[in-house]
């Protein structure tokens, strides 16, 4: 992201860009920041647009060697073609477009062995996006709360995390609820975070496993309810409450071992900032309740395919087995 910076500052572009990863956020930002510097912001007549899979290539090579109009560049962006996946014509094309087009792939998934990927690599630049870490995430909600002149304490901050999870575009979105709902008060409090904040559907798994673990089954099973009548899918549900125990024996034999948070949540796949949440809630189970739980939850799928058990019904039983004083 940092060559991209550059590249604005000096206003000197790439032929070719490749924004790919797990954050739309970033890959949204850091394309319209490449649009709106090569063609002043304003200028459609020489922007091109494609987007999804079964895009006609020699199409896209007829735009890209078209002069731009009353311009210096001409940009194309090329958005979740799947291009990255398979083979593509623009892996040769892109070695002697004019040095008038630009082209903006941005993709969610590519293979590093693929033609394009590797042409992209040599005449162009490709970044990775999948999320800040950490620091870099809070310096970023800081410095929105800033220029709205608010404050958040360092615990509401994490307390509001654990709500939104870490997709930035999501965080964007319920700091700016966060803001209006605030208004003329200068510091966000956890109420405020509890009044109008969202809950994402992994923090309610979580808390659905917090109260499990603490034997609350009426509570565990009335957020079961809850998710029910929000339309989600029991088969979903499990899915995911399975991923919850699979990480936290992950979780659990990281620390064990001595792995830092920072280490932890790579391996894992989760943001550094929900490890410490994980670790507390994993010591209330032991490795064997996990694994049990986790055979459980394959059982439950499979009796469910097989017509021999509702899965509305297995969920409960999943939930009443492990929440039992």
């Amino acid at each position: 992201m940092q060559i991209i910076k550059e590249d604005i500052k000096k206003n000197e572009y790439k032929s070719v860009y490749l924004l790919y990863g797990s954050e739309d956020y970033l890959k949204k930002l850091y394309r319209n920041k490449l649009k709106a510097a090569m063609l002043g912001g304003s200028d459609e007549m020489n922007y091109n647009y494609y987007e999804g899979k079964g895009i006609d290539v020699s199409q896209v090579i007829g735009i890209a060697e078209t002069l731009p109009f009353f311009s210096d560049r001409r940009v194309i962006v090329l958005e979740n073609t799947g291009f990255f996946k398979a083979q593509s014509d623009l892996a040769d094309y892109i070695k002697t477009m004019p040095d008038t087009t630009h082209m903006v792939f941005v993709e969610s998934e590519v293979d590093k062995r693929n033609r394009l990927y590797k042409a992209v690599k040599e005449v162009g630049y490709i970044s990775e996006m999948n999320g800040m870490d950490e620091k870099n995430l809070k310096l970023w909600i800081l410095s929105i709360l800033n220029r709205s002149g608010k404050k958040i304490t360092e615990s509401t901050m994490l307390y509001f995390l654990g709500k939104t999870g870490s997709d930035m575009d999501n965080i964007n979105n319920e700091l700016n609820k966060l803001i209006a709902y605030v208004g003329d008060r200068d510091v966000v409090t956890a109420n405020d975070v509890d009044e109008i904040c969202t809950t994402t559907l992994t923090s309610k798994i979580f808390n659905m496993i917090d109260a499990i673990a603490s034997k609350k089954q009426n509570v565990a099973l009335d957020l079961y309810y809850d998710l029910l009548a929000l339309k989600e899918k029991p088969m979903s549900i499990l899915f995911l409450i399975s991923r919850h125990f699979n990480i936290l024996l992950q979780v659990k034999d990281l620390v064990r071992l001595g792995y830092n948070n920072s280490v932890i949540a790579k391996k894992v796949g989760v943001p550094p900032f929900a490890i410490t949440k994980y670790a507390a809630q994993s010591r209330n189970f032991s490795n064997a309740m996990l694994i049990d739980a986790l055979s459980m939850c394959v059982d439950i799928e499979e009796q469910v395919k097989t017509g021999r058990m509702i899965d509305k019904m297995g969920v409960e039983l999943l939930i009443v087995k492990y929440s039992q004083k």
